[in-house]
């Protein structure tokens, strides 16, 4: 049986192959692959891997011996999942391989907004703190996390790893009733949320009941000292409106690690100078090492079950 990996260079350079490898009798790994590239590559093959490359109705159509896709990430929005069902093909996700990852960097994100890290670093490196008549430096705001209330929009895997750790710094978690769902005992309906966190982080997929779910109103009923943090999708929050509150002072700070369009090759709202109290990291909240092997034995692991017989992870 033989595989192809579509791109590999979006997981790393750094990774055990092993089990990959040994999961298929022959495998061709490609460390990017063009649009047009895409069906001359899977011609052939019977199972494809990939990260972030499309595999549309027609590349799936027209790839005859294709069989099995195993997407090397949760979301499935690069496969067109109804033609691999409709042309027999079984599709596995991975789940749950990067949440260590992911809580720790929506708390990086968080403690250098909240202790004002960078500020701080920039002060000394500057030579403020040497010509300081005292022993510290005061001169921006540090709030601590113990007593705080911690808002989340997303209450899966990841929503609940970044939970215990609010949980873990003496936060109160209010859990957002999810956007377009039915009520459920326990969530707090988003628009009654804002007004009540002082952080609130966001961990729900990118939907049509998603989409801009944080624009101008939700970010005016926000407290202006509250920060917004983002590893979801970037089409959840409104951007330029989120720009333009951190600018007057009606947020208190905002940590992003992904945009609307990734890479932003034209520019981001986002990415323009002077708005203060913003971090903007480039989609690295998975990218801890340990992270990304789990992923990658996870597409191993779920190629293994698909030539037993036994699916898992199964999206279509």
């Amino acid at each position: 049986m033989r595989g192809v990996l579509l791109d590999l260079d979006t997981l790393g350079d750094d990774l055990d192959l092993d089990r990959l490898e040994g999961s298929l009798d022959a495998w061709q790994l490609h460390a990017v692959t063009a649009p047009d590239e895409v069906a001359a590559r899977i011609a052939g093959a019977e199972v494809v891997v990939s990260n972030k490359v499309v595999l549309d109705a027609a590349t799936i159509t027209a790839a005859e011996g294709l069989r099995f896709i195993a997407v090397a990430a949760t979301g499935t929005n690069n496969v067109d999942l109804d033609a691999a069902r409709a042309a027999g093909v079984t599709v596995s996700n991975v789940t749950a391989y990067g949440t260590p990852s992911v809580a720790q960097h929506v708390f990086t994100l968080l403690l250098t907004l909240t202790t004002r890290l960078l500020d701080y670093r920039a002060a000394v490196a500057d030579g403020r703190w040497a010509e300081s008549p005292h022993f510290c430096l005061l001169d921006y705001p540090i709030r601590e996390l113990a007593g705080k209330s911690f808002g989340i929009v997303g209450y899966g895997e990841l929503g609940q790893g970044v939970a215990r750790l609010a949980e873990a710094f003496g936060m109160r978690v209010l859990i957002a009733q999810r956007p377009g769902g039915p009520a459920q005992a326990g969530r707090v309906p988003l628009a009654e949320l804002l007004p009540q966190v002082d952080v609130l982080s966001l961990h729900c997929p990118l939907t049509d009941a998603t989409r801009n779910l944080i624009g101008v109103e939700e970010l005016a009923a926000m407290r202006d000292d509250a920060v917004l943090i983002n590893t979801a999708r970037g089409g959840v929050v409104d951007e330029a409106a989120l720009a333009a509150a951190l600018r007057a002072g009606t947020l208190g700070g905002a940590g992003f690690d992904v945009l609307t369009v990734e890479p932003p090759r034209d520019g981001n709202p986002l990415l323009e100078e002077g708005i203060p109290n913003l971090i903007v990291t480039p989609h690295i909240a998975w990218a801890a090492r340990e992270s990304r092997q789990r992923l990658i034995d996870q597409v191993a692991e779920n190629i293994e079950r698909y030539r037993a017989g036994n699916p898992r992870n199964r999206v279509a």
